[in-house]
C-alpha cells in the first residue's frame, strides 16, 4: 500500500511539473490553466494538452473522456473566440453526468430496449435512458482516461482499449481517434477501431458549439442549414420508428438557412416529442467527405462552422435539455437551456435493430473508419 500511495504521488508530482513547464512555455489563448487538469482517475493520469495551428488557433483537450475542453477560433475582428462549452478544471468534469466535448462510444445515440443480436445472440446493455441504451451507457467512453500523445504541435492521438463486455458490448475493441487542428482553422477528428468479435460501434464527438462565445446566450438566432431530404422519425421516447420522413413542408426543413429558433416550438409531433430539435438527418452527401452537410452561422461574432462527415447521418440537439435553471461554466458563466447545439456526426439511431438502416456491425478483420471535420471561417 506504502508502495502505490508513493508511486501516486510520484505521478501526480511529475505531471503538475510537467503541465507547469506546459504553462509557463505555452499559455493558453482561452485562459485555461493545464495544471487545474492534473489528477488521477482510476489509477490513470488525466492532463490537458493544448494544440496551436499557425494561424493562432487553439483547442484544449483532456485525455478525460477525449473531451475538447476549449476551442478558439478567430471572429469577423480577429478576435479569439472559445465556441465550445465546458468547464475550468478536471473537478467539475468528474463531478458532472454530462457529455460536454467527449469522444461518444460504443455506440452514439440510442439503442432501443436497450439490448441487440449479432449472429443470433443477444446482447443487453445499460438502460440509462427511457428504457433504452444511451451514448454507449453510464459509463461509455466520455467517461474513460485515454491514453494519450502529441505527434506535433498541431496533433493529438488518444488510444483506448474497451474490453469485451464493456458496458455489454461484445469484442475487445481497439480504438484510436487522432485530433487536428488545421491551418484551414479546423477541428479534424479520425475515428480507427478494430474488434477480436462481432459488435457495433458507432463513434462520435459530442461538443456544445455557442459560435457567439461564452457569453452566457442561446443559440435560437444562430442560423442552420443540414442538407438532408429525410430524417429518421423518432416515436415518444425518441427510438427511430423505421421511416425516413421528408422534410418537405415541415420544421424540419433545415436546407435552406434559417434560425435555429424560427419553428423550434412549433407544434409538430416530432419537435414535440423532442422538446425541440434532437433527430438525425440523412445526409444527402452520403458519406462524402468532400462536401458540407452542415451550416452554423452567428451573426454577433461572424463566425461560421461548416461540418463535413464520412458518416450517412448527423445528428442536431439543440440544448432541450440543458438545465432550465442555468449551469456554471468556464469563467462563472451560466449556460442557460439552449445554450448550445450540438451536430455529431454518425450512423442513424438505434441501426443494430433497423435492417433497413446502414449497418455499424465490426467483424474481426475489419477496421471501423469514421472522419469528422468542424471547419471555421467568418463572414464580414
Amino acid at each position: 500500500m506504502k508502495t502505490r500511495i508513493a508511486l501516486t504521488a510520484t505521478l501526480i508530482c511529475g505531471l503538475l511539473l510537467s503541465c507547469s513547464q506546459q504553462q509557463k512555455e505555452t499559455a493558453t489563448i482561452s485562459g485555461l490553466n493545464p495544471v487545474d487538469f492534473v489528477t488521477l482517475a482510476n489509477d490513470k493520469p488525466v492532463a490537458l494538452f493544448v494544440l496551436h495551428n499557425d494561424n493562432g488557433a487553439e483547442a484544449c483537450i483532456t485525455n478525460y473522456g477525449g473531451r475538447l475542453v476549449a476551442l478558439m477560433v478567430p471572429d469577423r475582428n480577429g478576435k479569439p473566440v472559445d465556441v465550445v462549452l465546458g468547464y475550468d478544471n478536471i473537478n467539475e468534469y468528474l463531478a458532472s453526468p454530462g457529455n460536454f466535448g467527449a469522444l461518444i462510444g460504443r455506440y452514439g445515440n440510442r439503442i432501443a430496449n436497450a439490448r441487440f443480436s449479432i449472429d443470433g445472440t443477444e446482447y443487453p446493455l445499460p438502460a440509462n435512458n427511457n428504457g433504452h441504451c444511451l451514448h454507449g451507457g453510464p459509463r461509455g467512453y466520455h467517461a474513460c482516461i485515454w491514453n494519450a500523445k502529441l505527434l506535433n504541435p498541431s496533433t493529438l492521438e488518444l488510444d483506448y482499449l474497451s474490453p469485451d463486455g464493456d458496458e455489454g458490448f461484445p469484442g475487445n475493441l481497439s480504438l484510436k481517434v487522432t485530433y487536428t487542428l488545421t491551418n484551414d482553422n479546423a477541428v479534424d477528428i479520425c475515428y480507427e477501431a478494430t474488434t477480436d468479435k462481432p459488435t457495433v460501434v458507432n463513434l462520435t464527438n459530442h461538443s456544445y458549439f455557442n459560435l457567439s462565445g461564452q457569453d452566457g446566450s442561446q443559440i435560437l438566432d444562430h442560423i442552420i442549414s443540414i442538407d438532408a431530404d429525410t430524417y429518421t422519425e423518432v416515436d415518444a421516447t425518441l427510438i427511430p420508428t423505421g421511416q425516413l420522413a421528408s422534410v418537405e413542408g415541415t420544421p424540419m426543413d433545415l436546407r435552406t438557412p434559417i434560425a435555429v429558433g424560427a419553428h423550434i416550438d412549433d407544434d409538430f409531433d416530432q419537435l414535440l416529442k423532442g422538446r425541440g430539435y434532437d433527430h438525425n438527418w440523412v445526409l444527402n452527401a452520403a458519406g462524402d467527405i468532400s462536401r458540407p452537410v452542415a451550416r452554423v452561422v452567428s451573426d454577433k461574432t461572424g463566425i461560421v462552422m461548416e461540418v463535413f462527415t464520412s458518416e450517412p447521418g448527423i445528428q442536431l440537439y439543440a440544448g432541450n435539455a440543458m438545465n432550465p435553471r442555468g449551469e456554471k461554466g468556464k469563467k462563472g458563466v451560466i449556460y442557460p437551456s439552449r445554450g448550445a447545439l450540438c451536430l455529431e456526426t454518425q450512423h442513424h439511431p438505434d441501426s443494430p435493430n433497423q435492417p433497413a438502416f446502414p449497418s455499424t456491425t465490426l467483424r474481426p478483420g475489419e477496421t471501423y473508419h469514421s472522419r469528422c471535420i468542424y471547419k471555421f471561417s467568418t463572414q464580414k
